[in-house]
């Protein structure tokens, strides 16, 4: 009955995309069944094969060895916080956790930036992406990026394509922005839920990304126009946005596929120590604004919930929303008792954001059953929240010009669905063989 119900979930996420759409017959149903089809494979080897549970639990592997390494550094400064191997006492703050490893990761990833070697996999991932799915190039270009930068990381580093975009391609771009994660935080949400799920969701929340935004805004992309432009290309026009290490090396290395009479030169690199600086202080950055985030976020949740304390005893923020995600939740094959449960998480991660919903369920998840487990953590494995809505504005503002701008804000209603449909679309192709 639950398998039943798991499958009709995907069938209605994917058909709300078609309900919600701007153009429905602009829909180009074989690309999305070919999204589709891939994602079940994706979902199907990566949980039910030997081979696919052995790839994601080595990845999770390396990512928490990638922590343990980092808790050197950390017990080094702080050994009262987590001892001298960051075991002993057990490292339970959250900081320490889940926000301090971000300071090795980050600069790792932004090191194999430096080198070339992420942009080339980006690009040549990308490519492969665009022949299977037959989606336009830069977009799926895109869709592999933000999943290793970041959305506004992401942004930035494309800001010359986005300026030779037509609007309506900016806004599924932005569409797409809502559902991504960054391989600098990865590491960090392995700390506090099941690893193997939270590296299953990345590549289904990377193809999801796409076949939502096909779905919700589909554009189409003359072939002269389904080319990459050079990263340089229209520096002088652009606002430095920057401003992290990863950025500055992505945009010395990224694709160059546009052609033209003459190719800017190409930005002399930056000296590695001076950028290694860069990218050790945009890690703290980072910390500070999770943390922030998380802090705030948490206060005002508590705020709201009082307020309407006063109002009934029983109603708060995560009740309203579990009753709005409640047949989302049971159409992942849940229970009653555990969709209600889902959906006040599922509610309290779009208003928050996915550390907060992580950090209260860390010490519990290991007792809920798999499927439980599995379609929780692939939902919360993501930015898709209202404050990410404000920061893909905000990012927009500061690269494009008004009329692009204007688009995206009267499409604001279908980003914030783009990205509740992704989550919920991973979960439930994963759902569908994990039980």
């Amino acid at each position: 009955m639950y398998l039943a119900l798991n499958v009709l979930g995907v069938a209605v996420f994917l058909g709300l995309g078609w309900l919600f759409s701007k153009d429905r017959r602009g829909i180009r149903w074989k690309s999305v069944g070919l999204m589709v089809a891939l994602n079940v494979v994706i979902a199907w080897f990566l949980t039910s094969f030997p081979v696919g549970r052995a790839v994601v639990r080595a990845a999770a592997d390396g990512f928490a060895w990638l922590v343990a390494i980092a808790y050197e550094g950390i017990s080094f400064a702080l050994q009262d916080w987590v001892g001298p191997t960051g075991v002993d006492p057990a490292p339970v703050n959250f900081v320490v956790s889940a926000l301090l490893p971000i300071l090795l990761i980050v600069p790792l990833f932004d090191i194999l930036s430096y080198i070339g070697f992420l942009p080339w996999l980006i690009r040549w991932v990308g490519r492969g992406l665009s022949f299977v799915t037959r989606q336009p190039r830069f977009e799926t270009f895109f869709a592999v990026e933000m999943m290793f930068l970041g959305n506004t990381e992401a942004l930035a580093v494309s800001r010359a394509q986005l300026k030779h975009m037509s609007p309506q391609r900016t806004v599924t771009i932005a569409m797409m922005s809502m559902s991504c994660v960054t391989a600098a935080l990865i590491g960090a949400y392995t700390q506090l839920v099941p690893g193997e799920f939270v590296l299953t969701a990345v590549p289904l929340n990377c193809i999801n990304a796409l076949l939502v935004a096909s779905l919700l805004f589909p554009v189409k992309v003359p072939a002269e126009e389904d080319v990459i432009v050079g990263v340089g290309a229209v520096e002088s026009e652009a606002p430095q946005a920057a401003t992290t290490g990863a950025d500055v090396a992505a945009a010395n290395a990224g694709p160059t596929e546009a052609p033209g009479p003459s190719k800017p030169a190409k930005p002399e690199r930056e000296p590695f120590f001076s950028f290694l600086g860069d990218s050790i202080l945009g890690a703290g950055k980072i910390v500070l604004i999770v943390l922030a985030n998380v802090i705030a976020f948490v206060a005002l949740a508590g705020l709201v919930n009082h307020l309407l304390g006063l109002i009934h005893s029983g109603l708060s923020l995560q009740a309203i929303l579990g009753i709005v995600l409640f047949v989302p939740a049971m159409l992942l094959g849940l229970d009653p008792a555990t969709a209600t449960e889902v959906s006040q998480m599922m509610g309290l991660k779009l208003v928050t954001n996915e550390f907060v919903v992580m950090g209260q369920i860390t010490g519990e998840v290991a007792g809920y059953d798999r499927h439980h487990q599995a379609v929780l953590t692939v939902f919360l494995t993501s930015f898709a929240n209202l404050s990410t809505v404000g920061m893909i504005i905000g990012a927009f503002k500061g690269l494009m010009d008004r009329e692009k701008n204007d688009l995206i804000s009267r499409n604001v209603g279908r980003m914030l669905l783009a990205g509740i449909l992704v989550s919920l679309l991973s979960a439930a192709l994963v759902g569908l063989f994990v039980w």
